[in-house]
């Protein structure tokens, strides 16, 4: 996420100075010859001013740093925590620096949710089905899950696609008013935390969803169909299959976003630049204006604390 992070930046404001921080020395030298940028070891070897920290690391680090960062009276940014450590008080450090304190949730920027969001009206009930797997070992396949946090019980799989999907669940489907889990393990993987999730939620609004989610399924899934009297949607993670009904010919028809697709060679068609641009953009503007951003630790800490109760 880091090395996206910076090729983003370098992209969007080459007139910014990006500096790069690891304890590795490897991924310094990398960093160097990749991305062309200033690697250093410690935030202590940093010299001049500095605006902004993005945060990068595995989400267990994450308390430390920001309080580190939040210290020195830099603007944060920080990917998904996964946990709530150190919430209450990094809030409360970035209120008296005047710091801005901004969390990844970068769902949220994207065009085919964006999309769906608006025409989910409230003069009507809404249903939808979501389900979103792919099998552990193929998130990142030069490496053992065994090796970085999605092995972690504390952080794991499901619970990192919890994080992801609900913020814009919720904001546009509405708080939730009750729900009913069922998982358990159904591989052989050596993980200690349910690898597959179905959970049946009641908004209370009146909308209701069917929510699935694992780190089982061989081929990689985004699968969404949302639907309301006389509407339909489509969606199976990537732009260009969003697609909606018209019920006055019986047909379902491609939807026509504004943004041309940018994607990374390497990575899962459906993970698109697009996101990663607008949040990065939001980021900066709500560091300049002085606003509030669309979602932050206060939104973040009720959505972890669901997923706490879920199982995940």
């Amino acid at each position: 996420m880091g090395k996206r992070r910076i090729r983003l930046i370098k992209e969007l404001f080459p007139k910014y100075e990006v500096i790069g921080i690891d304890f590795r020395e490897d991924r310094r030298v990398e960093a160097q010859q990749q991305l062309g940028i200033k690697p250093l070891e410690s935030v202590d070897q940093v010299e001049g001013k500095v605006d902004c920290a993005f945060i990068c690391t595995a989400p267990l680090t994450h308390a430390s740093i920001i309080r580190d960062c939040l210290q020195c009276g830099w603007n944060v940014f920080t990917e998904m925590n996964l946990v709530t450590d150190g919430y209450e008080d990094n809030i409360k450090l970035a209120e008296e620096k005047g710091c801005v304190l901004f969390l990844s949730s970068t769902f949220l920027y994207r065009e085919e949710i964006s999309y769906i969001r608006k025409k989910i009206t409230a003069d009507r009930k809404w249903n939808y089905i979501y389900h979103i797997g792919q099998y552990l070992p193929d998130w990142h396949p030069w490496e053992s899950y065994k090796d970085y946090f999605i092995g972690d019980r504390r952080t794991n799989g499901c619970r990192e696609i919890m994080a992801i999907e609900l913020p814009w669940i919720i904001a546009a489907f509405g708080g939730f008013e009750n729900y009913h889990v069922i998982s358990d393990k159904m591989t052989d993987l050596t993980i200690d935390y349910h690898d597959n999730f179905m959970i049946q939620i009641n908004h209370k609004n009146g909308c209701k969803g069917t929510l699935i989610v694992d780190v089982v399924s061989p081929c990689a899934v985004r699968k969404l169909e949302v639907y309301a009297e006389g509407q339909y949607f489509s969606w199976d993670g990537i732009p260009e299959s969003l697609r909606e009904y018209d019920p006055t010919n019986g047909n379902s028809s491609a939807v026509s976003l504004r943004e041309k697709t940018e994607h990374m060679e390497g990575y899962r068609a459906f993970v698109v630049e697009n996101a990663y641009k607008n949040e990065i953009k939001e980021f900066f503007d709500v560091v300049s204006k002085k606003r509030d951003p669309i979602y932050g630790f206060a939104q973040d800490r009720i959505v972890l604390e669901l997923i706490d109760k879920f199982g995940a």
